[in-house]
């Protein structure tokens, strides 16, 4: 088994033309380099798994009408964005259950979303914001 001694360099990746695509962890056995639809497809199983949450949604350019996503394409719900100290920002575009306390299922949302994320990249999530575009009422 392999151990560790130093805490991990973290950086961010940028592509050509200077946008953010990875988040790169190095130490001395090597690197690892995650990429944001990894971070995109954890935040969003874990939002949508919370009770209350209805999907995620994403509001139309051309009407302005906010639609709830299927589960395949939820990711456009979803952003993320690297911090230069190796950490990252999400940002949560949902849909809710009528009825909920929103203020309570906005916390939980942003609990299990930075726990979740975190435990599986070994990333820190500096920020998770939660956007309540629409309210379903079954």
């Amino acid at each position: 088994m392999y151990s560790i001694s130093s805490e991990p360099k973290r950086g961010v990746i940028h592509d050509k033309k200077g946008a953010d695509i990875m988040v790169k962890i190095e130490n001395e056995l090597g690197m690892i380099s995650i990429t944001s639809d990894v971070f995109t497809n954890i935040a969003g199983d874990a939002a949508t798994n919370c009770f209350g949450v209805k999907g995620m949604g994403a509001r139309s350019k051309t009407d302005g009408l906010v639609y709830l996503l299927r589960r395949e394409s939820m990711s456009k719900g979803v952003g993320v964005s690297f911090n230069e100290d190796g950490s990252v920002s999400i940002a949560l575009h949902i849909v809710v259950d009528h009825g909920v306390n929103i203020k309570a299922l906005a916390g939980s949302i942003m609990n299990e979303v930075s726990y979740k994320v975190g435990k599986a990249t070994g990333v820190p999530v500096k920020r998770v914001d939660v956007y309540i575009d629409s309210m379903q009422i079954s």
